[in-house]
């Protein structure tokens, strides 16, 4: 039943079900089917035959509108994301401090344990917000950090 709900309410994204731009009509749902509805009670077969047909017609078109509707969504919250992102520049050289991860941390001190660790210096820059990082006695962190998980070193 959950599978049903799902396949049959329309996405906020695209404004169609999954079961829509499958099949090219909406689904009834089980409610309809044992209670009866409009929908069913003014059923003939011989339209409903013709509308299918259109309906299946028209689908490539429908799911061509679902695309371009996701698109724009997708462009939205890209927009909205790096609207909200503030940029925080690190240069070769500057001692950052770096948070301490779930799987980090040392379980002996639990909750009260460190939340940053540090301070490492910035090696390189790969790309706007992801740095490599070095500690004092310049031996390499494994992998790149991002900005989100640094911050600025202040002694």
């Amino acid at each position: 039943m959950v599978l049903w709900s799902y396949n049959t309410t329309p996405r906020s994204t695209t404004g169609e079900s999954p079961f829509l731009l499958t099949y090219g009509y909406e689904a009834m749902v089980p409610v309809e089917v044992g209670d009866g509805s409009l929908r069913r009670n003014l059923f003939v077969e011989e339209d409903a035959k013709v509308n299918q047909r259109l309906h299946l017609d028209f689908l490539d078109e429908a799911r061509m509108n679902s695309q371009l509707k996701l698109a724009a969504y997708q462009q939205r919250i890209v927009r909205y994301f790096n609207k909200k992102v503030k940029s925080v520049p690190y240069k070769v050289g500057d001692l950052v401090l770096r948070k301490v991860m779930p799987n980090n941390i040392i379980a002996q001190y639990g909750v009260l344990g460190v939340n940053w660790e540090g301070p490492y210096k910035v090696k390189a820059i790969f790309w706007k917000g992801t740095y490599r990082l070095e500690d004092l006695d310049d031996k390499l962190i494994p992998r790149a950090w991002n900005a989100e998980h640094l911050r600025k070193y202040n002694q």
